[in-house]
């Protein structure tokens, strides 16, 4: 029987983080926060001492290990297991005090160093799977990190279980630990080469029980408007100002559909990120999301046709629009490789657990690393209310993650 103690896993998970590693989506390095390999080196050194000789962190704060294979079967194929070590940029994450909450009995959890923060049973239902077990929370000031450390702590709490129980067949195992997952340079850097592996799971997603062998597929648009510049006190019937014909495109979108905050499930969207410029040329970015590629076409087509009808209205001014691809669906390149997902379900319920398929709406590293010849889908770690003061997770969902990576690495030995 596998069985991972959620006590101790709770204190790894803890203990990392307080490493503060939130990543800089202004910065054009690699990593895009040096602090980001603090947490790199610690894991390197912690997988060496467990055993694992073939451990090793880069310049750009990847780590790579190897748990070698200790089967007699010659025709495994390698697999890796991924987590990212970077927390978001959109709530701090310095000085992070996480706190365990043992043996949860339903009430509200009023954070200490803020107490305006309430983690309450009615506004995270999720809560009620884990009364009489651990709850940790961050201390009301920052986020708590489980976004992704709860999938690194899982994949070291399992490679440590597996090095101490050889008896538990297994191919090659490969671990991977990215930075910069959370401003979108998670796989930028990876030596693809160097991993070697023929496919991977990543470790970050929600409830446990959770499988995602969908994401969103993911472009950039860019819209530029260019205005007509004159002297303002000369400007009656001349000047155009490419402010107000940026802000009109904004107006212009439709208020109670085709936005983040108006969309759900399937349902893909365009969301303005960013405004800049002045009256001369004036700049709006935007994410443009759906699961099939036709539905993420029309809504360039749509966006597009919304800028240009409404700087028309403005004469004398000018529109660009350009599209940029960052990610695709991640289930094309998985439809061709059905076990890999099938293989997950299997050890999700050898855990004990009831699979739930689920589409990501967002992306992750496995988007990437599925096109980039590794086949990669995401699996649950139990966090909630991610990127935020807020942001919990249960122990027990942590510990059944690593229980899960251990049937997986058995039942690719048992196939094989």
């Amino acid at each position: 029987m596998i069985q991972i103690s959620p006590g101790h896993l709770a204190e790894r998970f803890m203990r990392y983080v307080k490493v503060d590693t939130q990543s800089d989506p202004t910065s054009n390095t690699h990593p895009s926060s040096e602090k980001q390999k603090e947490l790199s080196r610690m894991l390197c050194r912690e997988l060496q001492e467990i055993g694992i000789m073939h451990a090793e962190t880069d310049d750009f704060g990847y780590v790579y290990a190897t748990i070698p294979s200790n089967s007699e079967k010659k025709n495994i194929p390698v697999i890796c297991f991924c987590a990212h070590v970077d927390t978001a940029p959109d709530c701090s994450g310095t000085y992070v005090k996480p706190i365990l909450h043992e043996n949860y009995e339903g009430m509200d959890i009023v954070l200490p160093d803020d107490p305006s923060q309430v983690l309450r049973m009615s506004d995270s239902p999720y809560l009620k799977e884990h009364i009489h077990g651990g709850v940790i929370t961050a201390s009301g000031l920052t986020l708590l990190g489980a976004d992704d450390k709860s999938g690194v702590a899982a994949i070291m709490e399992a490679a440590l279980f597996l090095i101490q129980h050889p008896e538990l067949k297994h191919g090659e195992i490969r671990i991977l630990f990215t930075p910069d997952e959370e401003v979108g340079q998670g796989t930028a850097k990876a030596d693809m080469h160097k991993l070697g592996a023929q496919y991977g799971y990543t470790l970050d997603g929600g409830e446990a029980g959770s499988l995602e062998d969908e994401t969103f597929s993911a472009d950039a648009a860019v819209i530029t408007v260019y205005g007509v510049i004159v002297h303002p006190g000369y400007a009656k019937d001349k000047l155009v100002n490419a402010l107000k014909v940026a802000a009109a495109i904004l107006s212009a979108l439709p208020v109670h559909e085709w936005s983040p905050e108006t969309t759900e499930g399937r349902q893909g969207f365009v969301h303005p990120t960013t405004f800049n410029g002045i009256a001369e040329k004036a700049t709006l970015q935007f994410i443009v999301r759906d699961f099939t590629l036709p539905g993420l076409q029309q809504h360039h087509e749509r966006l597009e046709r919304i800028a240009r009808e409404t700087v028309a209205g403005f004469p004398g001014a000018m529109v660009e629009y350009v599209a940029h691809e960052q990610y695709r669906n991640m289930k094309e390149v998985l439809d061709t490789c059905p076990q890999v997902a099938q293989y997950a379900a299997e050890a999700i319920q050898r855990a004990g657990l009831t699979v739930k398929k689920e589409s990501i709406r967002g992306g992750t590293d496995g988007s990437r690393f599925s096109y980039m010849g590794m086949p990669c889908p995401n699996i649950f770690t139990g966090m909630q209310n991610i990127h935020s003061k807020l942001e919990w997770i249960g122990t027990k969902d942590m510990a059944k993650a690593a229980e899960t990576i251990v049937h997986l690495a058995m039942i690719w030995e048992e196939r094989s």
